[in-house]
């Protein structure tokens, strides 16, 4: 939906650029001892047991991408209990030096290479260390154009997500966000985990529970009792949330799914391991029960079809009825693993063979 390229083709015609970044690379992270001792489970991670659920929906709000509903088989895993934070992020980069994709000008060749052939090439002055910050609009719009409401910000990043004027003082527990699919891939490798597959996500979302719409159940969104952080108001002029509640809040505000899992709705949404592929869900029901899934071997988007994405999941502080269920425990949405938003995070997982080869370095 955020793809670098094609808001690059709309936004060029007005003189602002989205330009594509470069993949950022850590190449020191395997060094670094573990950060785990011998505690009985990873720190800040829960146990997901595994088991069959039904992926995907049916109902009168999903989206072509969430159909057909399809059996899926999932092994146990351990899960953050809460998305990565800022104080955990800034950990990760304090002991790596990290430069994350934001902070970095473009590359020009890699633009070019995934835009449609004749495409004019962004002037040079564009090309410079940049984010996309969400800027709202002075009064209703129509909701089929989302560059309406999103500006390509200079200096926007993970420190400063809504632009350099902003920071992150003060909200060391808020969700990590300005982070593309290339900065949480880097972080989980350090970690020692891994991104979580779709499947993984939705089933850990569900909590155990069958046949559910949101992690809390089925009972509609509450304005006056909110049981996630997504937008209450008019989407995306008028919030009408208390005073420090208009973006991210912190990770254990609204209370944890049955598997103790935070965040699992609003808030910011999560990247995941998989490739985006808008036929996916029919490819895997043809499998019958599909075992373990790690998504499609080639990114497909008929909207952008130039374009490399990957899966997220889980909605955010934006999603609002009249526009996103994003919230929705079956929800999708895919981006460029280049593009960082200040509504976009993610979360980690380590299988069981994961912590126990921890434990025995730390043992060594």
């Amino acid at each position: 939906m955020f793809q670098r390229f094609i808001t690059t083709l709309t936004l060029l015609l007005t003189t602002v650029i989205i330009p594509f970044q470069l993949k950022a690379d850590c190449c020191c992270c395997s060094k670094l001892p573990s950060r785990f001792g011998l505690e009985s489970a990873p720190p800040g991670m829960v146990w997901i047991p595994g088991g069959e659920f039904t992926m995907g929906s049916d109902s009168a709000d999903s989206r072509r991408d969430e159909k057909p509903r399809h059996r899926v088989k999932v092994e146990g895993v351990w899960m953050d209990a809460t998305p990565v934070t800022n104080r955990q992020f800034k950990e990760f980069v304090d002991a790596t030096g990290y430069v994350t994709t934001a902070e970095k000008a473009p590359s020009l060749d890699e633009i070019m290479a995934q835009v449609p052939p004749g495409t004019p090439p962004p002037p040079p002055e564009a090309l410079v260390p940049a984010s996309l910050v969400f800027k709202g609009s002075s009064g209703p719009v129509p909701l089929h154009n989302h560059f309406i409401w999103w500006e390509w910000k200079p200096g926007a990043d993970w420190r400063h997500p809504m632009g350099p004027d902003s920071s992150i003082e003060g909200k060391e527990d808020h969700p990590v966000v300005q982070v593309s699919w290339y900065d949480a891939k880097a972080y989980a490798e350090w970690a020692h985990k891994r991104l979580p597959t779709e499947a993984e996500w939705e089933f850990a979302a569900y909590g155990g529970q069958n046949d559910i719409t949101f992690v809390w159940g089925n009972q509609s969104f509450s304005e006056e009792e909110p049981q996630a952080n997504i937008w209450q108001g008019n989407f995306p002029y008028q919030s009408t949330k208390p005073h420090g509640y208009a973006g991210t809040t912190a990770v254990k505000t609204f209370k944890a799914n049955p598997y103790g899992l935070y965040d699992m709705c609003g808030n910011a949404w999560q990247w995941c391991s998989d490739l985006y592929h808008v036929s996916y869900y029919q490819q895997e029901k043809d499998k019958g029960l599909s075992v373990n899934p790690t998504g499609p071997l080639t990114s497909y988007d008929p909207d952008e079809p130039y374009a490399t994405k990957h899966v997220h999941r889980g909605g955010s502080f934006l999603c609002h009825d009249s526009y996103c269920k994003g919230y929705r425990i079956s929800a999708r949405m895919k981006t460029c693993p280049d593009t960082s938003l200040n509504h976009l995070g993610f979360r980690c997982v380590m299988t069981q063979e994961m912590w126990q080869q921890e434990k025995k370095n730390v043992q060594k």
